[in-house]
């Protein structure tokens, strides 16, 4: 080894400091812990999570999903925000795993940065945990990466990604789907971690003040309200038996997200005065000038998650959701050269 010009730099010279990343996965153990489920055979800190699918069940389907939250982070960031961005990322897995009826397990995520700040990390991952206890799944481990020269000080990034598992007599792929069965939506939180590019488009050509009034809702407060998790909604409404598919409303909105599980042959109507569109997509597309068929193809609308069921089902799937549900449309024969999904109304 050539020592004549050792500088003695070391990794926090390069801009990774190993010790405040040890530091951080101990400020997080006790909060992962909260998340723990008695299949889990690991702690934080392994190479890997391990997780064991035991004997409940007898003919197991895993389902997986991965995600991130978009440009949302840019509003966080700028508002100093990061307590529930993370309940996002749990949120934009989840929901798509429990489409087909599975049963969330476990979750891991991934944090990148420029600089790892512990208190700014330690926030993120806190709600990553609330996001995995809100939808009843273990975190068995992730990855926090410094990349100084990727991430500018001050700047991170998010993924990540979900397991669950179910019977495989009790997959929902929609199949069963036919004319006259009902849509039923419920509601979302808000734009959920969609979007957001055009979002931050619309602050930016309008320099509205985050503070600004939303008839009780503040303008920050509703752009930032953390995506809905619904595994409580999905549980509920498969005891009925009666679901015959299910669709999350996320990136493509109400337009493209519902017609994913509907069989060839078949299209959707959708009645766009069935519910009421919370004010901040109304604000949006006032102060955007943004057409009604573009803000359906890029939000949720006000609807987070649909359930397609049979019409004579639909009194005992309300019941059984325990909250405002309402019939939004219903599935068609598709006539050829038509569009798959048409909007009724308002």
């Amino acid at each position: 080894m050539n020592t004549k010009n050792k500088t003695g730099l070391s990794y926090r010279d390069a801009g990774v400091n190993i010790d405040a990343g040890n530091a951080l996965v101990e400020r997080i153990k006790p909060l992962v812990a909260q998340t723990r489920r008695e299949e889990q055979l690991s702690s934080l800190g392994g190479f890997g999570g391990l997780f064991h699918l035991g004997t409940r069940f007898r003919d197991p389907v895993l389902v997986s999903g991965t995600d991130g939250v978009g440009t949302k982070l840019l509003l966080a960031r700028k508002l100093q925000r990061h307590d529930t961005i993370g309940i996002d990322l749990v949120a934009m897995c989840i929901n798509d795993i429990i489409v087909q009826g599975a049963e969330p397990l476990f979750f891991l995520d991934y944090f990148a940065c420029g600089e790892l700040d512990l208190d700014t990390a330690t926030a993120v991952i806190r709600g990553i945990t609330d996001g995995c206890k809100q939808a009843g799944c273990a975190l068995i481990g992730g990855e926090t990466a410094e990349m100084p020269g990727v991430y500018a000080p001050g700047e991170y990034d998010l993924a990540g990604f979900a397991v669950g598992a179910l019977e495989r007599e009790a997959l929902i792929d929609g199949s069963s789907i036919q004319a006259e069965h009902c849509l039923l939506g419920i509601a979302s939180s808000g734009p959920h971690s969609n979007g957001y590019s055009l979002i931050r488009k619309v602050l930016e050509i309008t320099s509205a003040r985050l503070d600004a009034d939303l008839g009780g809702q503040l303008l920050g407060d509703a752009l930032m309200a953390p995506t809905r998790i619904y595994t409580d909604q999905v549980e509920s409404a498969l005891k009925t038996g009666k679901v015959e598919g299910m669709a999350h409303i996320t990136g493509g909105g109400l337009t493209e997200n519902i017609i994913r599980v509907v069989p060839e042959g078949l299209g959707i109507e959708i009645d766009g005065g069935a519910w009421t569109v919370p004010p901040v997509f109304d604000w949006l597309a006032e102060e955007g000038d943004i057409e009604l068929r573009e803000m359906r193809r890029t939000f949720n609308m006000g609807i987070g998650y649909v359930f397609i069921v049979a019409e004579d089902d639909v009194p005992l799937v309300q019941a059984a959701l325990g909250e405002n549900a309402p019939i939004i449309g219903r599935v068609v024969p598709h006539e050829e050269k038509a569009p798959r999904v048409r909007f009724l109304g308002a």
